[in-house]
């Protein structure tokens, strides 16, 4: 069945933990094999984080719930269970996409409580995962926020992101804006098993480049960093340096966390690619779902001269090892326990 073949009224069978009153209605297509959108009319699209918090941002913006990049490590995989939806396939495969969400961002920006504090985009899902292909939802969003004065941040692995170059230069005359790419391994067939949905390393270093050529200082998130999969000083040395011929700014390097339903579906994947590690795995995360304290000095210590050599910037700042949770292409960082890692 076609886009232009769907119905509002087509009986959906409803969708468990989503306020029916906003569902308008549920889409398969053939362009799209696998994947199921839930379309929803959202009440608000301003999130609003808690007081307090770590992070150099209080506003986000998620234009969706769910991603088809498919990450195995995905911080937000358990947010799908408030939808009474699991966390693995369901979050890959069960979209909730918000068909309004740049015309009530626009009418929330008109409040007049309103300070034109930064808003993130991508703090959750991918904004530009390919579904935006299909609703072109940022360019509004987007517009929305130039339109009131406000400066927003944007991280991403999608190279979507192309299509709005234009529109963000436009934006970014009249506001601050910082954008970011999430790439964290050279190794193709490496990221086919852990982000099979996600582009290619060439795809996102061309986005990069796309990027600067265009004016933007790309800030480039090498995370996660995986435990003996990604983190071999050779491995880390070629990232770092097609990242600087790619014309990146800077990096925030930071390892792998394993929190709530995401640890088991990435253990599972472990256990059936990389059995020998398991154990090690067990041993690195048996405090929580952080790495021990020695493994980010080793990690901090590898990174250090890399990042000298390749001349992407120095620290942005020092914090608790950050979470994924909320990631930003400025800083990220959550509680923990154990010693700080420093960001690059």
């Amino acid at each position: 069945m076609r886009w232009s073949g769907q119905s509002a009224n087509t009986d959906d069978g409803g969708l468990p933990g989503l306020d029916r009153a906003g569902l308008v209605r549920t889409v398969e297509t053939p362009e799209f094999a696998g994947i199921t959108f839930h379309e929803v009319l959202a009440r608000s699209a301003l999130n609003k984080l808690p007081d307090g918090g770590p992070m150099p941002f209080r506003y986000t913006v998620n234009t969706m719930r769910g991603c088809s990049h498919a990450c195995r490590y995905c911080f937000a995989r358990p947010t799908h269970e408030y939808l009474d939806l699991n966390a693995g396939l369901d979050f890959d495969s069960q979209l909730v996409v918000k068909l309004n969400v740049a015309a009530v961002l626009r009418k929330e920006l008109r409040r007049r409580s309103w300070q034109r504090e930064t808003v993130a985009l991508g703090t959750n899902t991918d904004p530009y995962q390919r579904a935006e292909g299909r609703y072109r939802l940022m360019p509004g969003v987007i517009t929305a926020l130039a339109e009131s004065g406000t400066p927003l941040s944007l991280l991403t692995k999608g190279t979507l992101l192309r299509r709005d170059i234009p529109l963000l230069r436009t934006a970014r005359g009249v506001i601050d804006i910082d954008v970011g790419v999430s790439l964290a391994m050279l190794d193709d067939d490496l990221r086919k098993q852990l982000d099979p949905g996600a582009p290619s390393p060439r795809a996102r270093l061309e986005l990069i480049t796309a990027l600067a050529e265009a004016g933007f200082r790309p800030h480039v998130m090498v995370a996660p960093v995986v435990p003996y999969l990604t983190d071999d000083t050779a491995a880390l040395d070629a990232l770092l340096g097609a990242l600087a011929e790619a014309g990146a700014e800077r990096i925030t390097a930071f390892p792998l966390h394993l929190r709530g339903a995401t640890a088991g579906i990435f253990m599972e994947w472990l256990g059936e690619h990389h059995p020998a590690l398991v154990r090690r795995y067990r041993s690195l995360y048996s405090r929580s779902g952080y790495v021990r304290a020695e493994y980010s000095a080793r990690l901090r210590e590898k990174l250090a001269p890399l990042v000298a050599r390749h001349g992407l910037g120095r620290a942005d700042a020092e914090a608790t090892s950050p979470s994924l949770a909320t990631p930003s292409p400025t800083v990220a960082a959550a509680p923990n326990p154990e010693p700080a890692l420093t960001l690059f």
